[in-house]
């Protein structure tokens, strides 16, 4: 399986809260995108593991991405060792995406940044010859991404560049919204969270359009790059 684009999430919602619209664009320009969750998100106070499946296969279906893997990492206490980035790394190398987007490199859950630091470091050891890998039995050979850039969550973390959505903007929250069990409703009587309340909810949209306003468009999503990021021309820039 080829794919162009791979968004890697610590837990099932983090890539429809932080890269959906960009992800909805790269599928509307014709690149086939996957989203992989490293845990299925048990931890989480609403809500269970076999519910939350559900729901982010319903939120694939409206991304319309061409597949969703789960890698059953135990949430909050995966880790960034030898075990966990070999069967990353299998899947890398079987999905070979030309980009990889992933959590960001610091935030308010610690599985955030330590995913951030797993994925990219993966994503260096995929490429070497000598990390031998496997996937259903089949020997892989090495596939290094050629881009990964990190998505921003609750941090408001200074972007290093920002796509616009303003197209997807819609069709993004619908997307969020799949995961009925975790965002606000106003007759749940779940345990409240920081992410169930209304102000939250109301942040997704108000972050994207404070996003856009810098670029005068009407929304966007940011994203962090570890390298420099280079343009073929002054035209590149909008």
């Amino acid at each position: 399986m080829k794919i162009d684009v791979l968004a890697i999430g610590a837990h099932p919602d983090d890539v429809e809260l932080s890269c959906a619209g960009t992800i909805l664009k790269e599928i509307a320009n014709k690149k086939s995108v996957a989203i992989l969750d490293l845990t299925r998100g048990e931890l989480g106070t609403r809500g269970n593991a076999e519910l939350r499946d559900k729901e982010a296969q319903k939120a694939a279906d409206i991304l319309g991405v061409s597949a969703r893997f789960n890698l059953n990492f135990a949430d909050g206490f995966f880790a960034n060792d030898r075990e966990h980035q070999e069967k990353l790394i299998s899947f890398i190398r079987y999905l070979q995406p030309e980009t990889v987007l992933c959590n960001a490199t610091k935030d308010r859950h610690p599985d955030h940044g330590r995913a951030a630091s797993l994925v990219e470091e993966s994503c260096f050891l995929s490429g070497l010859q000598k990390v031998k890998t496997s996937f259903k039995g089949t020997p892989q050979q090495p596939w290094r991404p050629k881009q990964l850039y990190h998505y921003i969550q609750w941090d408001n973390t200074v972007p290093d560049f920002v796509v616009d959505i303003s197209s997807f903007m819609e069709q993004k929250l619908t997307a969020v919204m799949a995961y009925d069990s975790q965002f606000y409703k106003s007759n749940s009587t779940a345990p409240e969270t920081p992410i169930s309340t209304q102000n939250f909810l109301n942040s997704i949209k108000y972050r994207a359009a404070d996003l856009g306003r810098l670029i005068g468009v009407d929304y966007a999503e940011g994203f962090t790059s570890s390298r420099l990021l280079g343009v073929n021309s002054l035209s590149d820039l909008i």
